[in-house]
């Protein structure tokens, strides 16, 4: 990898985090009562993201929909078969507990969208559309749910009204 694909590779990443952060700030801005800050910061976060998917798409990393639901189950996964399990042993060593709660939950969910994503690639690779379901996701742990919102999350216990219908 030449020098320039490096620098892309990272200026992704840092644009991705950036609009998240951004993002988590506008939150707080809001419930601070500071309405204008917080669409300062929604401002800046969609124009990180218009930086990262430059970069992603320079990259040439967004390909057809079928290769790119394949990168995304080996990405989720990575994360639940390695990266979190790594990460969660890592906490409990150090006594984070925090941590280990949003690494467990995390490791949970990349679970469900890995096999929600082999499910969209099976489907699709026999030659059909994915059938018409609503997604819901847990706005404390993430879990993703096809169909309706449980009554309370499987994943963190959170009550249904936390489950946000994706549009």
């Amino acid at each position: 990898m030449n020098k320039t694909n490096g620098n892309l590779k990272d200026s992704f990443s840092g644009e991705s985090q950036a609009n998240r952060r951004y993002l988590a700030f506008s939150k707080k801005a809001e419930k601070e009562g500071l309405q204008q800050v917080a669409k300062l910061f929604r401002a800046a976060a969609f124009a990180e993201t218009v930086h990262a998917l430059n970069h992603l798409g320079v990259m040439n990393e967004i390909k057809s929909t079928i290769d790119n639901l394949a990168t995304a189950v080996s990405g989720e996964t990575f994360e639940f078969n390695e990266m979190y399990p790594e990460y969660i042993q890592i906490a409990k060593t150090e006594g984070n507990q925090k941590a280990v709660w949003s690494f467990n939950v995390a490791n949970k969910v990349e679970k469900i969208h890995a096999n929600l994503f082999s499910k969209a690639v099976e489907t699709l690779k026999n030659g059909k559309e994915l059938t018409n379901t609503q997604y819901y996701v847990c706005e404390v742990c993430g879990n993703t749910v096809e169909a309706s919102a449980p009554e309370i999350c499987p994943i963190c216990g959170a009550k249904k009204t936390k489950f946000k219908k994706i549009e």
